[in-house]
């Protein structure tokens, strides 16, 4: 998988950018706050459709512009695709070569990605939140359909939950709707169920690996899916479903009386454990950088396992995070597969004969400048 081109227009500080970029290994160096983030968040949005650091498209869009556009000429199993995104304040296009794709989930995995942030580390010491949305971003990515049953999901337990509340305000309403929702919700939740349990089992295979490399095989790394309900990935698809609406059925009045939907994919979590240790709640700093980077490198297997091709990797200011063996595994691990862009504010500790390959830029106040 090879970025080729990228091209954009009016995007956060960066008015204008275009970059030939072939090569395997892209540094974009200069100090905080002049624009290098947004270089690599532009990837992720034509990769993904949306940024990992705004909800609203209005945050991408340049201070006085009305719009953004994004592009990028890409080659994958030697085919070439052209991406592009179109940023409007109350909206987006999202285009493969030329022709607008009506759903995002047809859109997604045109360039499989995987970002590696500082604010990874929230991956084991953050909210369940954090690690519900990496698992549908990385899932969505190889598996459009699930993006789909994601989608209608959400858009179902708002419905839910509205009704939930009129049926605690009031016991005169039928909940025969309840029973036509509760239907879909379980038709919904059992497919991403399945993609959730079988994407963690091949993400805990490699990660595991990966993490005893990293430790000299002094830890052992275990990822758990923590789910709402008393269910696991060996029950049927027939289990599920009857696992579920039996406890949709006993938890029914302390649903009206809150108003709230309580159970299902939406409330689920995973856990990170080292040799036992829960990593969330007692493991080191060093454990838990250890943890995401392990993590981070297993999505790249998964990845070009599940669809052939090694996906862009995007380093947003990590290496100055890690310490020098984690560096080492990390620029080791993908050297000489994986096209990779960097952010940093210096080149310390990056191998020279690694800089000798790479193509180098400066970056300030969104002006993008090639050092020869």
């Amino acid at each position: 998988m090879r970025v080729q081109h990228l091209e954009l227009r009016q995007y956060r500080n960066i008015t204008a950018l275009e970059l030939q970029c072939p090569e395997e290994l892209h540094l974009f160096v200069g100090p905080n706050a002049q624009g290098k983030t947004n270089i690599l968040e532009s990837l992720y949005v034509l990769a993904l459709g949306k940024s990992h650091r705004s909800r609203s498209s209005r945050d991408l869009i340049q201070f006085g512009k009305t719009r953004a556009n994004l592009k990028a000429k890409v080659k994958k199993n030697n085919q070439n695709e052209r991406l592009e995104v179109q940023l409007f304040e109350k909206g987006k296009k999202v285009i493969r070569n030329g022709i607008e794709q009506p759903r995002l989930s047809q859109y997604i995995g045109s360039l499989p990605t995987v970002l590696f942030a500082p604010e990874d580390l929230a991956l084991v010491k953050g909210s369940p939140q954090v690690r519900r949305r990496f698992l549908d971003m990385e899932i969505g990515q190889v598996n459009r359909t699930y993006v789909h049953h994601l989608t209608q999901l959400t858009k179902l337990i708002t419905q839910r939950n509205h009704l939930l509340k009129e049926l605690g305000k009031s016991r005169q309403i039928q909940s025969a709707l309840l029973d036509v929702l509760d239907e879909q919700f379980i038709s919904l939740a059992v497919p991403i169920w399945e993609k959730r349990f079988r994407f963690l089992a091949l993400l805990t295979k490699w990660a595991r690996k990966i993490h005893e490399t990293i430790t000299q095989n002094q830890e052992e790394l275990m990822i758990e899916y923590v789910p709402s309900i008393q269910i696991h990935g060996e029950m049927t698809q027939t289990e599920l479903q009857e696992t579920f609406a039996q406890e949709l059925s006993k938890i029914r009045g302390k649903e009206i009386q809150r108003g709230s939907t309580l159970v299902g994919p939406q409330r689920d979590d995973f856990s990170l454990k080292a040799n036992q240790l829960n990593l969330h709640a007692f493991g080191s700093q060093g454990q838990q950088r250890t943890a995401a980077l392990s993590l981070k490198l297993a999505e790249i297997e998964l990845i070009y396992q599940e669809m052939g091709v090694y996906p862009t990797l995007l380093l947003d200011d990590v290496l100055s995070e890690l310490d020098d063996s984690r560096k080492t595994h990390l620029l080791t691990a993908i050297r000489g597969r994986v096209q990779t862009f960097v952010t940093t504010t210096n080149l310390e500790g990056i191998d020279p004969a690694l800089l000798k390959q790479a193509r180098i830029y400066q970056v300030r106040q969104g002006i993008i400048t090639e050092l020869g």
